[in-house]
């Protein structure tokens, strides 16, 4: 795998969201043939920002799962709201809690592994 693309809207608003939300470098920004620029986050995974003009409209068919290296999932979950993800799910029989970034990307918090 190089890397996990996400459509998105504001791409250097969306990476600056998952850079805190998963402590990488600073991106990097490059342009393809066609001048559209692209936010790159280099980690584990690698992501990259691609700008789209439509807004998310249905449920993600890919999405990250994310653990607290230090601390617990309900920890992990206040932090990531502080910075601007929302609660979507929170059933008690899962030990994940759904979550969606700026731009209503879905994501699970799960507990630390």
């Amino acid at each position: 795998m190089i890397a996990v693309a996400i459509d998105c809207q504001d791409a250097d608003a969306l990476a600056s969201f998952w850079r805190e939300a998963l402590g990488t470098p600073p991106p990097r920004r490059w342009r393809d043939a066609d001048g559209l620029t692209y936010v790159q986050l280099d980690g584990r995974p690698t992501l990259v920002f691609q700008p789209v003009p439509e807004r998310k409209s249905v449920k993600n068919r890919l999405h990250l799962d994310v653990a607290p290296e230090s601390g617990s999932r309900d920890d992990e979950v206040r932090r990531l709201v502080r910075l601007g993800a929302k609660v979507v799910d929170e059933a008690e029989r899962h030990p994940w809690v759904v979550l969606a970034d700026p731009e209503g990307n879905e994501f699970c918090v799960l507990p630390p592994r």
